[in-house]
Order: structure tokens, then C-alpha cells, then sequence
């Protein structure tokens, strides 16, 4: 079994800091593409940042140079550090990551999800 556990939101003032942590557990073989997605209520969920096993990093058009996304490979732990953040960066941030296990097959597996509130 594989499990992600995301850590890290909050409640912010806006204009402030978060870094939220996935963390891949289980029989893992490889991660090769660890993401983030969110979904506020009433809109459609949206791909935040990724990062594959190799480092490269892509990002959503809204959160370009103020979201920076980095991995731990050996960890299997994906990190989001979100600066300046906007009360529109509300939302819950799931984990998502392309895996595979030793002896399975490469699998798509998410997190639960943590809140993230940005409010004066």
C-alpha cells in the first residue's frame, strides 16, 4: 500500500507564508511525478505545481513566482513553499504522485488534503 499525507495549511493573513509537506509512505519503488492540486468551493480543481523525479518544475499561471516546489527524493516528501499569498489561494491542496511499487505497477495515488485559509 501507498499512502500521501500532506501537512503545513493554515490560516494566514494575506501576504504571508505556508509550506505544506507531502509524504509518500509504503512499499515505493520510485515516485516519479509528485504534484499539487487544489480545489476551493464552487470551482473546478486546479494543478498548482509539480515537480518530477528529475527536479523539473512546471506551475499554474497564478501562483508563477510566488509558489516554488521542491522534493526529497530519498524522503519521497514533496515540499510547497507559498509566499505572498492572496485571499484566491483559499483553498484545499491535495497531493498527488505518480508511483511505482516494488513488484506493482506505476499507480496514481492522493492525499486527503489540508485546508489553506488566507483571511485577514
Amino acid at each position: 500500500q501507498v499512502q500521501l499525507v500532506e501537512s503545513g495549511g493554515g490560516l494566514v493573513q494575506p501576504g504571508g507564508s505556508l509550506r505544506l509537506s507531502c509524504a509518500a509512505s509504503g512499499s515505493i519503488f520510485r515516485a516519479n511525478w509528485m504534484g499539487l492540486c487544489r480545489q476551493a468551493p464552487g470551482k473546478q480543481r486546479e494543478l498548482v505545481a509539480t515537480i518530477t523525479s528529475g527536479g523539473s518544475t512546471n506551475y499554474a499561471d497564478s501562483v508563477k513566482g510566488r509558489f516554488t516546489i521542491s522534493r526529497d527524493n530519498a524522503k519521497n516528501t514533496v515540499y510547497l513553499q507559498m509566499n505572498s499569498l492572496k485571499p484566491e489561494d483559499t483553498a484545499v491542496y491535495s497531493c498527488n504522485a505518480v508511483i511505482v511499487r516494488f513488484g506493482g505497477p506505476r499507480s496514481d495515488y492522493w492525499g486527503q488534503g489540508t485546508q489553506v485559509t488566507v483571511s485577514s
